[in-house]
């Protein structure tokens, strides 16, 4: 067998809130490195505090790539992520330094890494038709379309969740078959690096708990309500006619602080449930991550000499 002589690069995954960026940051500073956002939230402009977006001190220790490429009122796809992606990776390892992939969306790892599979790109005519059965007769009526025709889809993707679920149903109805079967085919385009792929998560729930709980007030103490009320503020947003459904919007902690604002429930109601959609978000993390066979597992507090071994023998091999 040859020698791999792939450019190196190396994958910070977990779940949220279990210090990937401060991990990224200082395996960039240390190998040389520029930082890849492998994150759906962080690609939109004016979600800084909801999506822990690096701030300007942290941006200031490393170059990152990715953030703030949309107005959240504008879509963008994980295979327009896997073209972004790809062309900052081979920038970088142009400029002879290290990408540092570094995120929580599973989606867009996989995309990167992986390729996608190769399905009919989206069609504005089906997804608009799609949007308006939703706006007549609702989503969980179209979750429910998607179960006869994609029983697999279906099963994986929660009813309230109005991006995959028009997806799925656009695909099935521009190919005839269901974006499940899609999946199953190999990915292409594949990113040509070899790649450490580093899992952070603590080996207790009930830590990962504790800190999703602390951010989250540390994120409410910083202004996160005043943050959604100027996104709901900008001209662009009052033209929407479901911001709810915008996936920007969807964004764990956004989602519930728009409901809040629209005078769903109290001030403490709406941190317990910005508190529990981010533990459900890690979860769901955390059971992707568990799917990956080519991962390797790091408490981030307690594996710290452990995970510099690992960086140290993928680097020198």
């Amino acid at each position: 067998m040859g020698i791999d002589r792939r450019p190196l690069a190396i994958a910070v995954m977990g779940p949220t809130a279990s210090g990937k960026t401060a991990t990224a940051i200082a395996l960039a500073r240390q190998l040389g490195g520029e930082i890849v956002s492998v994150d759906s939230a962080l690609v939109y402009r004016g979600l800084d505090i909801g999506s822990a977006k690096p701030d300007a001190a942290e941006r200031a220790q490393a170059p990152h790539h990715l953030l703030d490429l949309r107005d959240p009122w504008q879509p963008y796809s994980a295979a327009e992520f896997a073209v972004d992606a790809a062309r900052a990776v081979a920038d970088i390892v142009a400029r002879g330094r290290m990408p540092i992939l570094a995120g929580g969306t599973g989606l867009y790892f996989r995309a990167l890494l992986q390729g996608l599979s190769p399905m009919p790109p989206a069609d504005p005519d089906t997804r608009a038709r799609i949007a308006e059965e939703a706006n007549a007769h609702g989503w969980q009526a179209l979750h429910a379309e998607l179960a006869r025709v994609d029983p697999a889809a279906a099963a994986r993707i929660h009813a309230t969740d109005p991006q995959r679920i028009q997806r799925a149903l656009e695909v099935y109805r521009l190919s005839g078959t269901p974006i499940s079967d899609w999946q199953k085919l190999p990915g292409v385009d594949r990113l040509s690096v070899r790649t450490l792929k580093l899992v952070l998560a603590p080996r207790e729930r009930s830590v990962l708990h504790q800190r999703i709980e602390a951010r989250f007030d540390a994120m409410l103490a910083q202004g996160l309500l005043d943050e959604v009320r100027a996104l709901r503020a900008l001209p662009e947003m009052a033209g929407v006619a479901a911001p709810l459904d915008l996936p920007a919007i969807r964004a764990v902690g956004y989602r519930q602080a728009w409901e809040f604002l629209d005078g769903q429930g109290s001030a403490s109601q709406f941190r317990e449930r910005g508190i529990q959609a981010t533990r459900q978000l890690a979860k769901r993390q955390l059971t992707w991550l568990r799917g990956e066979l080519d991962v390797r597992w790091f408490d981030p507090h307690l594996d710290q000499a452990s995970l510099a071994d690992a960086v140290s023998a993928f680097v020198a091999r």
